[in-house]
């Protein structure tokens, strides 16, 4: 869905009464937060750490306390609130809400039926049963607070403080019944790593730690911590599990730490076993570790549980591996080969079979991938692998829809149709075609938007010149061939364009990807100009301003231009033409003679048909481990070029000085992308963003910019503050429908907390603008962008809001207020700072 914004008078008015009954009800239910607190018992109000006589507020340490005080967002305890609205003592089951109502009870009975009475209780029961699952009030328990002196205890001794203690106390309010946590740590003195003595019994083992030159973790006169010894253990078996030793684990390695030293020093002793336990006949015997080598692979292209067992009537091998088929073979081994990581002879290791996994998973055609070792003929060094692979269903059909609004178009609906065919060519190549129809209801009426395009992706480069073996395959090289075109009816220009892109895309590591676009290539056609002052109605206004001023000048009559569609274009642009060859009036009137000089510039652009060629690359980097991490960076890298090689092709310009190819002006320009995110995870479900990005189009040979590839400031993603295309350029305050630049700043900061159950909050801060840096001799000066003196034209925009997580997606509602306008005369700080000049964004998802 994207992203919708409202900006609607009477919604600001609705706002400021359901906020005010909120607040309200919130105010009355808040007045005891005690009222569920039962006799004798106390409500936890407040934890305090003491480290050595020091208060201590580190996160690190609050993991360990068992018991915390309710959720504050914003510093009251919301769910506690609505938590306190219910009543425990309320009936469970409609009976008893009978017997306690029974006038409603019986009043509804008689009217309609026993069974719209039972409902009718049921909606009661459950309504105070939904207040009630929020937050109860933490109830001091006696027994957690010494589980969690223990915990902190625990915690300290792994820190090398062997002679720490921790003592905790309880303070009471009876009158209130609220209650008060101290832990008093002392920590002593730390233990220090003295003599550190490595045995290695197996000489196999030996020899393989010898050859790595690994440098051990663990060092003389460093503090005792649990969290080395545990990487020095991890680093072991890593090195071991990749150097053939396959049944190695961390149960063969022991630390012997001396304890019974007094100076705060300790001798540790690392030994690394001999030999292992193996289970023959029932009876365990020690077997010596060695270097196990992988004799056979067998690949079963079809498993499936349900035919476990079953003759496998089809098989082909491909380079010394054994590609099997319950039915018929449908996948070619000489591409599949290439996701498996092991040949016939090669010394096992865990990170191929990593490796190996992960990249099957990419393929996208398997449900399942079951990696298995067993030893061949009772061999103790031989391994048989064995991948056991659950094919996806070939065909699969998609469907999506959206909701759409803008500051031009009215809210509309869109579909798109989709059908994907696995495995199209026996590669595990994914074929895709899809088909998209949209309505919406533009200011100047209703409109629709057709579409369809083609997608092959292949798991693998596809490239001349031998050029695909530069990038190895585990880095899961991927192509992307795509075709596509759409149609526009009623919607802007009535535009049609026409799209291919070839995209190659490999994983450098697990954090950083690449990204080649090569021959991105769109063609923008505009069907029908004539509508463009009927579209952009603010220029049309503003022309014929420029009229009347130019009929009072010369005792003409262009003013008023014609509203009708068939004539008004032709009107217009005769106007534009007649003043910008007017010199006397460029020296009398020279501010309207730019604007109409600026609506021309803006026409030809908004207008043009365009060839847009592209090659780029883009580099992202992502440590984030899993959707659940919420300690991460991001940073994307993106530059483009447009028209350069194709540019070679053609020495052809139209009358307007562009350059052409096959009589399409070509899009010729440099544009850099730079974006950087980074997240940290403040404890309590609460979680600080911020986002910067910085962007800048530089053109050549006198190109323009197409629109579609210009900067915008403002949006539900954006600055929330502003609507879509309204902010800038600079310090601007042009009123016209869309807004561009060549030039973007953009930063945004933004907490987000916990309020109730899945409902979240957030407050943000945005901050940013688009300026021009083209050098067009139509910009006027509060639109470039000049150095340093141009970021007291940087907007700000904060606000609150609200996010309701659905786990698949979140739904997002953000209040955006203007704070700093910059085009404002006089003080620029908080003019407009209120509901009736908000913008109201619904969305889904997070904005960054």
């Amino acid at each position: 869905m994207k992203n919708t914004i409202f900006d609607i008078e009477c919604i600001a008015k609705v706002m400021k009464k359901l906020s005010f009954c909120f607040l309200l009800i919130l105010f009355l239910a808040g007045c005891n937060v005690t009222k569920h607190v039962a006799e004798n018992e106390h409500m936890l109000t407040q934890n305090y750490i003491f480290v050595d006589s020091v208060r201590n507020k580190s996160l690190d340490l609050q993991k360990y306390v068992l018991q915390k005080p309710n959720p504050k967002p914003l510093g009251l305890p919301l769910g506690l609130y609505f938590h306190n609205i219910g009543n425990h003592n309320k009936p469970k089951t409609p009976s008893e809400w009978g017997k306690e109502h029974p006038k409603s009870y019986h009043f509804i009975e008689n009217i309609f039926s026993e069974k719209q009475s039972i409902a009718y209780a049921n909606s009661f029961i459950r309504l105070n049963n939904w207040f009630l699952n929020f937050d109860a009030p933490v109830i001091v328990s006696e027994n957690k607070v010494k589980r969690t002196s223990d915990n902190l205890w625990a915690y300290y001794k792994t820190q090398g403080f062997f002679e720490s203690s921790v003592a905790s106390e309880i303070k009471k309010d009876s009158t209130n019944k609220k209650a008060t946590v101290s832990y008093h740590i002392r920590k002593g003195q730390p233990t220090l790593l003295d003599s550190i003595k490595l045995k290695i019994e197996s000489p196999v083992l030996d020899s393989i730690y010898k050859a790595s030159g690994m440098q051990s973790l663990l060092k003389s006169g460093d503090q005792y911590n649990d969290k080395v010894f545990r990487n020095e253990a991890a680093n072991i078996v890593k090195l071991y599990k990749n150097s053939g030793i396959y049944h190695f684990s961390e149960s063969a390695l022991g630390f012997y730490v001396d304890s019974t030293r007094t100076d705060n020093k300790t001798n540790v002793e690392f030994l690394i076993a001999k030999d292992r336990f193996k289970d023959i006949n029932g009876k365990y015997v020690k077997i010596d570790y060695k270097v196990h080598k992988i004799k056979e692979i067998n690949v079963v292209t079809d498993y499936s549980y349900t035919q476990k067992g079953e003759i496998y009537n089809d098989s082909v091998t491909y380079k010394g591996i054994n590609f099997l088929a319950i039915e018929k073979l449908k996948y070619n081994p000489k591409y599949l080969a290439q996701s498996i990581f092991f040949n016939p002879g090669d010394v096992y290791k865990d990170t191929l079979r990593n490796l190996t996994r992960n990249h099957l998973k990419s393929l996208q055609n398997f449900k399942s991938t079951n990696i298995s070792f067993s030893p061949i003929n009772g061999s103790d060094d031989e391994l048989r692998m064995d991948l056991l692979l659950s094919p996806k269903e070939k065909y699969t059909l998609g469907f999506e829809t959206e909701l759409t609004h803008s500051n031009i178009r009215n809210i509309g609906s869109s579909a798109k149709f989709s059908i994907s065919n696995r495995n199209a060519f026996r590669g595990a190549e994914l074929l895709k075609l899809s088909f998209l129809g949209s309505y919406f209801n533009a200011n100047n009426g209703p409109g629709w938007e057709i579409g369809a395009d083609a997608s092959l992706e292949f798991p693998r480069f596809i490239a001349p010149f031998g050029l695909s073996k530069l990038v190895p395959k585990r880095m899961s090289p991927r192509t992307l061939f795509s075709l596509g075109s759409s149609f526009q009816k009623n919607i802007g220009l009535d535009r049609q364009t026409f799209t291919f892109l070839s995209d190659y895309r490999w994983q450098y590591n697990s954090k950083r990807t690449i990204q080649l676009e090569i021959f991105n290539t769109q063609y923008i056609q505009n069907l029908n100009v004539n509508r463009f002052f009927s579209i952009y109605n603010s220029e049309f206004s503003n022309l014929n301003t420029v009229a009347e001023v130019y009929d009072s000048v010369n005792n003409t009559s262009y003013a008023p231009l014609s509203t009708d569609i068939e004539t008004q274009a032709s009107e217009s642009l005769n106007f534009i033409n007649v003043l910008a060859a007017d010199s006397n009036f460029e020296n009398s009137n020279p501010d309207d003679y730019n604007t109409v000089l600026n609506i021309q510039n803006r026409y030809n652009i908004v207008t043009s048909d365009f060839l847009i060629p592209i090659l780029a690359y883009s580099y992202t980097y992502n440590n984030q481990v899993d959707f659940t991490d919420n300690n991460f960076s991001f940073f994307k890298a993106r530059i483009a070029n447009s028209g350069n090689i194709l540019g070679l092709f053609s020495n052809d310009y139209n009358a307007n000085g562009k350059k052409t190819l096959f009589k399409i002006p070509l899009a010729q320009y440099f544009k850099t992308d730079l974006e950087y995110k980074h997240f940290w995870d403040v404890g309590l479900n609460s979680v600080f963003g911020i986002r910067t990005f910085l962007g800048a189009i530089v053109t050549y040979d006198n190109s323009d910019i197409p629109f579609t590839r210009s900067y915008f400031a403002g949006g539900s993603n954006d600055i929330r503050a502003w609507q879509t295309y309204e902010l800038g350029p600079g310090s601007r305050n042009s009123g016209l429908e869309f807004n561009v630049g060549s030039f973007k700043f953009l930063s945004s900061a933004e907490y987000r907390f916990n309020l109730v159950s899945s409902l979240k909050g957030a407050l943000f801060v945005d901050a940013g603008n688009i300026w021009d840096i083209s050098g067009s001799e139509f910009i006027d000066e509060d639109s470039k962008f000049n150095g340093i003196d141009s970021l007291k034209e940087i907007a700000v925009g904060s606000g609150v809001g609200i996010r309701y997580d659905l786990n698949f997606f979140v739904l997002r509602f953000d209040i955006g207020f203007k704070t700093y306008e910059p085009y404002l005369e006089g003080n620029k700080w908080f003019k407009n700072y209120n509901f009736a000049s908000a913008v109201y964004n619904i969305g889904i998802n997070y904005p960054f």
